[in-house]
């Protein structure tokens, strides 16, 4: 049996969405997990990725660091085509959302949180030269 710090990839998707978060929402290292859904830019189809997340007031943070490699994640560049067309679920709560980049201002205290949380966010960022996005996510 694979414990909840073992999943990963659709493994963990599908494990959060059958048991309503309730495996694959503590993950490593004390972090949360969220699901977030987008539509393939390409394909149309919808994608589900298990992300590291951070709650900001009413928002949600994520990071599109794809462990600094130098293209950022599918999922990043499908919220860029559609903002809008993103649904979130935490735990059993799954919600639409609008996502958006965080702003040159708003980006240094979430990038800290975001840190705090996973500290190799700063080695996937000096791993490349993409500047890597916060995301923050909107109940719609």
């Amino acid at each position: 049996m694979t414990t909840s710090q073992e999943l990963f990839g659709d493994q963990h998707v599908q494990r959060y969405i059958e048991t309503d978060g309730e495996e694959g929402y503590a993950w490593r290292n004390g972090t949360k997990i969220l699901l977030l859904f987008t539509t393939g830019r390409k394909s149309g189809e919808e994608r589900a990725n298990a992300l590291i997340f951070e709650p900001d007031g009413d928002d949600y943070l994520i990071v599109a660091s794809k462990g600094g490699a130098p293209a950022p994640p599918a999922w990043f560049l499908n919220l860029e085509a559609d903002p809008d067309a993103v649904e979130v679920q935490v735990k059993g709560d799954r919600f639409k959302a609008h996502a958006r980049t965080a702003t040159p201002e708003e980006k240094p205290r979430m990038w800290q949180k975001m840190t705090e949380a996973w500290p190799d966010y700063d080695n996937y960022q000096e791993r490349t030269d993409r500047q890597i996005p916060v995301v923050v996510l909107e109940r719609a």
